[in-house]
C-alpha cells in the first residue's frame, strides 16, 4: 500500500510532512512525494524533501490516497493547482482517502468535493472563506473525518492526523 504525498515547493510545513510520513513507513505505508516539480523542495522551517515526481507524473491507481502537506507555500502553490484538483477528485471519485492539513484543505475545497462535508482548514481568513463558499460544515477542530476524507488545522494535529489517515485506509 502507497500514499501519494503532496507538497508545495517551498514553504511547505516540516512537520506536517515528517510526522505523518514516518507514523506511515511505522505502519508499513510506502510514500512518494509529488510537488509542482520534481526535486528537491524546501519547508518553512528549513528543512528539505525530495519531490520524485510532478503532479502530473502522478497516477492514482498506484496509491491508495493522497495527503496534501500544508504550510504557506500552499496558498501560492497548491491552491490554483488545476493537476492538483483533478488528482484530488480522481482519488475521491475511486471511494480513496482524500487527506489535507493546515492550509491545504482549500485544495479539497476548490475540487468541489466538500460541499456539505464536514472539514477544518488554518484558520486564516481566506481559508475559511474559501471553505465556506464551497459549502463545507467547517468545524474549528484539529481533526475532522467525513467519509474517506481527513482534514486538519495545522502542524500540531499532525500525529492525530496521520492515525486517522491509517484508521481510514484500514477500513
Amino acid at each position: 500500500m502507497k500514499l501519494l504525498l503532496a507538497i508545495a515547493p517551498e514553504r511547505f510545513r516540516d512537520e506536517e510532512l515528517e510526522i505523518p510520513r514516518r507514523t506511515f513507513e511505522e505502519a508499513g505505508i510506502g510514500v512518494d512525494i509529488a510537488s509542482t516539480v520534481a526535486g528537491t523542495c524546501t519547508g518553512m522551517l528549513g528543512g528539505a524533501a525530495e519531490a520524485t515526481m510532478t503532479f502530473e507524473d502522478a497516477n492514482p491507481d498506484d496509491y491508495a490516497g493522497i495527503v496534501i502537506v500544508g504550510g504557506s507555500g500552499s496558498e501560492e502553490h497548491l491552491w490554483g493547482s488545476k493537476r492538483l484538483r483533478e488528482l484530488v477528485r480522481s482519488f475521491f471519485e475511486q471511494g480513496k482517502v482524500v487527506a489535507a492539513i493546515c492550509l491545504a484543505p482549500v485544495v479539497l475545497a476548490r475540487a468541489g468535493i466538500l460541499a456539505g462535508r464536514q472539514a477544518t482548514v488554518y484558520p486564516s481568513p481566506a481559508a475559511v472563506a474559501e471553505m465556506k463558499k464551497a459549502g463545507a460544515n467547517f468545524l474549528e477542530i484539529p481533526v475532522v473525518a467525513d467519509m474517506q476524507v481527513v482534514t486538519a488545522n495545522g502542524p500540531a494535529a499532525a500525529a492525530q492526523f496521520a492515525d486517522t489517515i491509517i484508521t481510514k485506509l484500514e477500513c
